[in-house]
């Protein structure tokens, strides 16, 4: 671990000259000489005086250096039968020309533009030209519900909104310009225009102040870079807030190209010219760093997926992709791979695809549970990469550095803290924790290059939600430990800690030990509230494809490991069985909300959710069960 050791404590000890040399490796229009400034409140900006363009350093200076024909992007669309592959001279063009039309309806640089699309090559073009324009984007996951929507619209105040026609899922198509629709008449904002991308499985009517994508390109001029600074902003996403209004995440120009263009060869092991493939969506922070930035500034070849892990036409569709497409690394979230291990628990369509070409595995997005992390060693004969980052920090706080020095993995570890995120375990005073203590996770400042930047129009908010608990440091939210090599292990969330007769126990620890039955596929296990105890654990587990298990049968034998790996102060004595756990469009378990409906309190039908009908099939299940105060509880 030398090689990472140095590499670290560089980082940490010298942050600006560390990263005053990894920015020479992107190009500037003027080179930055002050890498390292602190705001009136004390949070690092990065790259002060450093003039650049994301657009140019992704598209144009590959373009210029001879490296055109190369392909940028990649396209396949198995619920459409559509595919398309797209040069880096070809993608420049494209994005210059939607810039054009964009700079025709006053986009400037600073204006916001809202883009609702689904997994198309286009969102890309969009993406890249408000970039271009020094503008600033805000991606919308498509199908999110009008009120949702026009939340975003009103606190972005787009000059533009850029949609699609409608998204089409596995067996529905979702009409787009409804929604976008409602959402403006729900909204106190209106913008100057609407770009609509018409996509012929269900073509939009289109109104006053709204045009034709095609017709607009048809007769579109190109436009150039337009020069911002590196503290400049390049997009705000949104992610959900404990108050209910979404955080607005503000990420910069500068700081963002720098660490993710690092995190490409350190993290990810990648070399230029190389296919990599993230499923994930341009809607949220794996889509907009690792599919349409970070493969771009490195000079690879990223391939966008509009399907499914499933049913797309069936689970082989990840295989069929990385063979076909010759992908070097692959990075999804393990609620995909338990989708597959449920319908293909012994592998067989694996079988069906030569996937030598596959050098690395990467999991994020949420906690990779030790039996999918063991299920996915055992069928490939490659690195299993478990790391952890957030919306807000933009790239990887932990993983095993594929490009630095590779390290021996330990299931349920993201293994090492990267480069330049100084991540401590605090105890419950605010001290460090010793090794195996559990305790919150935070990131001492400064916040490395590429993390958030503030809240969009709401500097106390950020202060609140992630300086303030503890000073000094960054508040990401997760419980952990490191251990006596340290290896971090990350938990979960610091709500999902229960207290029971006054021992705080980990959820994700149970889950760990729950869904290391070979019956079954997934699971979550939540606490609630117990008149005596405080907090009791209930499981919720799914049984994988063709399992015969009795369920009675299993929920005692479920009991009992949980009892003899953790002990019976843990207080499991209830299992419930499920066809589905809710999630949200990213597939992380929507473990709050089932906490409320097993405590009887109101609650509601979140916009992220997958299958809103998830939550009526678990919330019928445990009134079937007695469990909690689930009777009490109203979907409102």
């Amino acid at each position: 671990m030398s090689e990472y050791n140095n590499t670290y404590r560089h980082a940490i000890e010298q942050p600006d000259t560390f990263w005053a040399e990894q920015a020479k490796r992107i190009p500037w229009y003027t080179e930055p000489s002050i890498p390292l400034e602190f705001d009136e409140q004390n949070h690092a900006r990065w790259f002060v005086d450093g003039v650049m363009n994301t657009c140019h350093a992704a598209l144009d200076h590959h373009v210029d250096a001879g490296h055109g024909n190369q392909l940028a992007v990649i396209w396949d669309s198995p619920v459409t039968g559509g595919k398309r592959k797209i040069t880096y001279r070809e993608m420049r063009d494209e994005v210059a020309r939607f810039a054009g039309v964009l700079a025709g309806m006053g986009v400037e640089k600073g204006d916001r533009v809202v883009i609702y699309m689904p997994m198309v090559p286009e969102a890309l073009v969009a993406m890249y030209a408000c970039a271009r324009l020094g503008a600033v984007h805000s991606v919308v996951f498509g199908g999110f519900a009008p009120h949702e929507l026009a939340v975003r619209i009103e606190d972005a105040e787009p000059k533009v909104v850029v949609a699609a026609s409608c998204g089409i899922e596995v067996d529905r198509v979702i009409p787009y310009k409804p929604i976008l629709d409602q959402a403006l008449d729900a909204s106190h904002h209106r913008p100057a225009a609407c770009v609509i991308l018409q996509r012929e499985q269900a073509s939009a009517i289109l109104g006053e102040g709204e045009h034709d994508w095609q017709a607009l390109m048809s007769e579109a001029a190109p436009v150039d870079c337009v020069p911002v600074k590196a503290t400049d902003p390049l997009y705000i996403l949104y992610t959900s807030g404990t108050t209910g209004k979404p955080k607005g995440v503000v990420r910069d120009n500068g700081g963002h190209a720098v660490a993710l263009h690092y995190s490409m060869e350190t993290v990810y092991g990648m070399q230029p010219g190389e296919v990599f493939f993230s499923a994930s969506d341009v809607g949220w922070v794996v889509g907009h760093s690792y599919i349409v930035y970070a493969p771009l500034l490195m000079g690879c070849t990223t391939l966008v997926y509009e399907g499914k892990p499933v049913r797309t036409p069936d689970s082989g569709a990840f295989w069929r992709l990385i063979e076909e497409y010759q992908v070097k690394a692959f990075f999804t979230a393990p609620t995909a791979f338990r989708a597959i291990k449920k319908e293909d628990p012994d592998g067989d369509l694996l079988a069906k695809y030569d996937i030598s070409c596959l050098r690395t595995l990467f999991l994020a997005g949420e906690r990779l549970d030790p039996p999918t992390f063991h299920w996915l060693e055992d069928m490939l004969d490659v690195p299993v990469v478990d790391h952890w980052w957030q919306t807000e920090t933009g790239w990887p706080i932990a993983a095993n550095l594929q490009g630095l020095s590779p390290m021996p993995t330990k299931a349920g570890s993201a293994t090492v803290p990267v480069p330049g995120f100084d991540v401590r375990v605090l105890n419950r005073k605010g001290g460090a924790a010793e090794p195996f203590e559990q305790g919150s996770v935070v990131i001492r400042e400064p916040m490395p290059p590429g993390s958030l930047v503030g809240i969009w129009r709401d500097e106390q908010r950020f202060h609140a939600a992630y300086m303030a608990a503890f000073p000094g440091y960054y508040l990401t939210g997760d419980a952990g430990y490191f251990d006596e090599d340290g290896y971090l292990f990350v938990m979960g969330r610091t709500d999902d800690v229960i207290n029971v007769a006054g021992h705080r126990l980990s959820t994700g620890e149970m889950e760990e030990v729950v869904g290391s039955h070979p019956a079954v596929a997934e699971c979550a296990v939540i606490g609630i509230h117990d008149e005596l105890k405080g907090q009791v654990p209930v499981g919720l587990v799914i049984l994988k494809d063709g399992s015969t298990a009795d369920e009675l049968e299993l929920e005692q034998a479920l009991i009992g490991l949980v009892r003899e790996r953790i002990g019976a102060i843990a207080c499991f004595k209830q299992v419930l069985v499920v066809d589905r756990l809710p999630k949200t469009r990213s597939g992380k378990i929507l473990r709050k909300l089932l906490r409320h409906i097993a405590d009887g309190k109101e609650y509601g039908m979140p916009s992220t959710i997958d299958d809103p009908t998830s939550l009526q099939h678990v919330h019928e299940t445990m009134l079937d069960r007695d469990v909690g105060q689930a009777s009490r509880a109203r979907l409102i």
